[in-house]
């Protein structure tokens, strides 16, 4: 049974659907990423997965337990980082989680051992007496995700854990995430717009204005364009589309001024488009997928295309 299940869950807010029949499920010890642009819905389904919000309709479980009607349940398995800091800049480390122990019901001996584990894996020990206002980005990070699991969750919500932060803590970001999921068995979903980031996950679900438009392995969805991706750049788009559909018989598209489209062996294609269309060409590029070409190929826009915010 996997820890997470959402099932044809729907969510509107006045004038507007932010999420429309998304379904999908999170092994046990997996890191799933939600992946999309801003206004793709991934901040719902992150508020309605940590009790915060109630679908409009369809469902949600967490460890078997309906996130509305089990609420009180589900917020003692799960463990939840926002992407906006939730540490009192005016205590310290160590009082930042004595107080999350608290908020658990930790007491004495538990709670010291419990601090002392998470101070330990989070590098934290040498900070406990700092306040969190004087801690940098990375390190305030690594006392939101220590906290999160004072309390031992199954499972671990993070909404952009990683924005605001460098590439160095970002790269120590991951590896906490694999050494939790590795050690402690710990199922993780995270909401991210960063391609990088997703391709870290072992498992994804692309959403686009609150639809899911694809699911699988970051390898999985790339493999399935099934070839090179080529971008030409010409002074007439829509007329080499159409020349290229009408002569070679191939799908492609138009995006953002260039035309794109997905072929195996590019690169030998390419010699064929420079012959057939002489002139035309201003500048062509060949690669291989990338998570990006699959949310281009699914939605027929770029990902920096954004919708309106959640």
């Amino acid at each position: 049974m996997p820890d997470i299940v959402a099932h044809n869950v729907c969510f509107d807010y006045p004038g507007r659907r932010a999420l429309d029949g998304v379904s999908f499920g999170v092994e046990r010890s997996q890191i799933f990423g939600l992946l999309g642009p801003n206004g793709g819905g991934k901040t719902t389904l992150f508020r309605i997965l940590c009790t915060l919000a109630t679908p409009t309709s369809g469902s949600a479980t967490i460890c078997d337990r309906d996130v509305v009607l089990d609420a009180f349940y589900v917020r003692e398995q799960i463990g939840v980082v926002f992407q906006a800091n939730s540490l009192d800049g005016e205590l310290t480390v160590l009082e930042n989680l004595r107080n999350q122990g608290h908020l658990y019901g930790l007491r004495g001996p538990t709670l010291r051992r419990r601090v002392d584990e998470v101070s330990e894996r989070f590098r934290l020990r040498d900070r406990l007496n700092e306040l969190g206002k004087t801690l940098s980005g990375g390190v305030q990070r690594r006392l939101e995700i220590a906290k999160s699991l004072m309390h031992s969750p199954r499972v671990l919500i993070l909404d952009e854990p990683s924005a605001g932060l460098d590439p160095n803590a970002r790269y120590d970001l991951w590896n906490f995430l694999k050494s939790i999921r590795t050690e402690k068995g710990t199922t993780i979903l995270l909401t991210t717009h960063l391609m990088e980031e997703a391709d870290r996950c072992d498992s994804l679900a692309i959403l686009d204005r609150g639809r899911l438009v694809s699911s699988g392995t970051p390898d999985g969805l790339k493999d399935r364009i099934g070839g090179d991706v080529i971008t030409v750049k010409t002074a007439n788009p829509e007329e080499f589309h159409a020349g290229l559909e009408r002569t070679f018989g191939c799908r492609s598209m138009v995006v953002d001024g260039t035309v794109r489209l997905e072929t195996p062996r590019g690169h030998e294609f390419v010699a064929r488009l420079i012959e057939t269309f002489p002139g035309t060409v201003e500048a062509v590029t060949v690669s291989r997928p990338t998570l990006e070409d699959v949310f281009v190929h699914e939605t027929g826009h770029r990902f920096s295309e954004r919708t309106m915010e959640q």
